[in-house]
């Protein structure tokens, strides 16, 4: 075979091998799209079932940050204490009082916990149910009321957000508990603050798989993604005060460091 024909052969197979990757791979990398765009495909809906009958219990290397009882791991991260209200086996945001933050610090984790946005319906996209769960205060999952509630698709629930849209939006109706599982691996860094190996996200969202080892491009922003910046190997998960009154319960980590 002439080289001339060696080379033609090579472009077909490269051609042949883009055109064969799935499309839906593609668009789950945030690179082929802007932040919060809008002609991103919705995630398909799916029903995860009923709410379970009574909260899934710790295993028993848990730490538990919230057992119904008291925000005793948590502050606000000025350090002052929390006043988010507790209630019957549940705290609750109280808009405009500020994000809380665990006072223990964490890095690769797998958390737990149980949300639920306002049984009435009341404005609309993001101004919903919305809040955020941020793992190590920097790397949020997002938290909305995605239920008949059209957003942008990496601002929706179980969103990686403004990274990643979940692959399924599975949730429940306004009321009802919905429960977040996810595992997360911190980023490390050498010693000239580059990043060695992204963080990477693993979440179910009631039970359900939306985000299968997602790799990050850097930390959570508004409008932006930004690159990563070296931090600390630990630090605390933060929930986000978005001016909506998010109710949270039975909120655990295992730490995998």
């Amino acid at each position: 075979m002439s080289s001339s024909s060696w080379l033609f052969s090579l472009a077909l197979f490269v051609l042949g091998a883009a055109l064969a990757v799935p499309a839906n791979a593609q668009s789950r990398n945030p690179v082929y799209w802007d932040v919060h765009d809008t002609t991103r495909a919705q995630p398909p809906v799916v029903d995860p079932g009923p709410v379970p009958d009574a909260p899934q219990p710790p295993p028993s290397d848990a730490v538990v940050l919230f057992n119904g009882g008291s925000l005793d791991a948590w502050e606000h991260p000025d350090g002052s204490t929390p006043s988010w209200i507790v209630r019957n086996g549940y705290f609750e945001v109280k808009p405009g009082s500020g994000d809380l933050q665990t006072k223990r610090g964490f890095g690769d984790v797998q958390l737990h916990l149980e949300w639920m946005v306002p049984a009435s319906v009341e404005g609309e996209k993001q101004s919903r149910g919305n809040s955020g769960v941020y793992l190590m205060g920097t790397y949020e999952v997002q938290i909305l009321d995605s239920h008949n509630n059209s957003t942008y698709p990496d601002g929706q629930a179980a969103a990686i957000y403004g990274q990643y849209p979940p692959l399924v939006n599975a949730t429940r109706p306004q009321g009802k508990w919905q429960t977040y599982d996810i595992v997360f691996r911190r980023p490390h860094f050498d010693e000239d603050g580059d990043v060695v190996t992204p963080a990477r996200m693993t979440v179910y969202h009631n039970g359900v798989l939306v985000q299968d080892h997602a790799e990050l491009t850097g930390p959570t922003a508004w409008k932006d993604r930004p690159s990563y910046e070296r931090h600390a190997s630990r630090l605390p998960l933060l929930l986000q005060d978005h001016g909506n009154p998010v109710r949270f319960r039975n909120v655990w980590v295992r730490d995998l460091e």
